[in-house]
């Protein structure tokens, strides 16, 4: 099988074209008729139907899907006096955004079909080389039974993959191709047109007039994401230690109690918080009740105490889940090391730094990284608390606590500027997936992954 294989494997389609017969020269022009014209009818039947019905798709529908994604249209909505009636009709015009999907989904098809088309070629080189060993052609009966038995995971796959290309690779490509577009509020589909803008669109988020608001909720956002992972690690991390410690009674009911915080919806917690920390709340009316304030301290209001705020509020809501970790990892660690390092005078501040932290800290990391990103798109937590204010009139249609997570949001609900708010998402990804990667392959984890 390996020598058969091998022998298929090494003849390219140009040679199969040049050395094949009449049927083998056939099938680069009809799809299928190598196969009909050596007894798979059906196999071929099936590859010379996709083909005339991609053909009549692409005459019907599929050019001009293509040259209107050129321009995105070029007939605007509008009145029109219609001198029969003697009044003003709607004239119908293009819709950029359906002709951009239409498009994008034309190009994905085409792609398709030419996936399609090489496995029509492999078929008919496999053929070939049958033919020229002299063995026999597979039956119908014997192509199914392969489908079901050892190749049973290009059936399993086939229909999750169609499902993957419509429902998450076209979305997403129609998302990305958006940020090369002027579609914003002064281009809104159906009424108004967008067009192609090439990179404009980052320009004006990197140098432009967005700048003014990108960077600084850059900077917030990888303050919040670092401060955010690093307080719920630690104190999540020095929680668990001391429950699990000799001496704590009640261990259980400890875990218990803080485990609680995780059984009631975040959404639930962050808004009871919100009404908490208000100017008007009951935290800043039992410190005016106890005299130890004279005015409320703005918790949600003032820039500096917001971001302040939404980071203590995070640690609630996350240091139960890295308790609860770090405690399975604790009470499996091995009690040899830690017993010498005991023998040998160590005290119980080395022993944390130099055992128990480093293996927390190999086996946390990927989960950390995990934090770390989800923290750079926590949407909850700012949305629910603060709704991204105090506002701030320097910035476009951003708050001082807005994450760019929550900012993409708004550009997209609130100022209907979809392009930048397409360009701000790539962005996201891109700082996501960078860190990701330079952060797990320089882990313990990743460099010991082999062992």
């Amino acid at each position: 099988m390996k020598q058969k294989a091998k022998t298929e494997g090494s003849i390219s389609f140009r040679e199969l074209f040049k050395n094949g017969d009449k049927s083998i020269k056939l099938s680069y022009l009809f799809m299928g008729t190598a196969n009909i014209m050596n007894g798979q009818i059906v196999k071929g039947l099936a590859f010379l139907a996709l083909q005339i019905g991609f053909v009549a798709w692409l005459i019907i529908n599929g050019f001009h899907a293509l040259s209107m994604l050129q321009t995105l249209g070029t007939k605007s909505q509008g009145w029109v006096m219609d001198e029969s009636l003697g009044i003003e009709v709607q004239q119908p015009g293009d819709n950029s955004m359906l002709l951009l999907l239409f498009g994008i989904a034309a190009i994905i098809l085409i792609l398709l079909f030419i996936f399609l088309y090489i496995i029509n070629l492999r078929s008919a080189r496999k053929i070939y080389t049958l033919k020229q060993t002299g063995q026999p052609l597979p039956t119908l009966k014997e192509d199914v039974n392969s489908l079901l038995n050892e190749k049973f995971y290009v059936t399993l796959m086939s229909i999750p993959l169609l499902g993957v290309l419509a429902f998450t690779i076209l979305p997403l490509l129609y998302m990305i191709s958006i940020a090369f577009t002027n579609y914003d509020h002064n281009h809104l589909p159906p009424k108004n047109l967008f067009h192609w803008v090439g990179f404009a669109n980052f320009g004006n988020v990197l140098t432009g007039d967005i700048a003014g608001t990108f960077f600084p909720v850059l900077t917030w956002t990888l303050i919040w994401a670092v401060s955010a992972t690093a307080t719920t690690f630690f104190f999540g991390i020095l929680l668990a230690l001391l429950i699990n410690a000799k001496g704590v009674k009640g261990k259980k009911v400890w875990r218990t109690i803080f485990v609680i915080t995780m059984a009631v919806p975040q959404f639930v917690s962050l808004l009871l918080m919100a009404n908490l920390f208000n100017g008007s709340g009951p935290v800043n009316a039992i410190l005016q009740n106890w005299g130890l304030i004279d005015q409320p301290i703005p918790f949600l209001t003032d820039a500096l105490l917001a971001k302040v705020t939404v980071i203590f509020v995070n640690m609630w809501v996350g240091i139960p889940v890295t308790m609860l970790v770090a405690t399975g990892i604790i009470t499996n660690l091995p009690t040899d090391q830690i017993e010498a390092a005991e023998i040998d005078g160590a005290n119980k501040f080395q022993i944390f730094r130099n055992i128990t932290f480093p293996q927390i800290l190999f086996v946390m990391a990927p989960s950390l990284i995990q934090q770390f990103i989800g923290n750079i798109n926590n949407f909850n937590v700012i949305f629910l608390l603060t709704g991204g204010q105090p506002a701030n009139s320097n910035f476009h249609s951003a708050g001082e606590t807005d994450l760019l997570v929550t900012w993409l949001y708004k550009l997209t609900v609130t100022a209907a500027d979809y392009n930048l708010a397409s360009v701000i998402g790539i962005i996201i990804f891109v700082l996501s997936a960078v860190f990701s990667l330079f952060a797990y392959t320089r882990s313990s984890s990743f460099k010991t992954e082999g062992a």
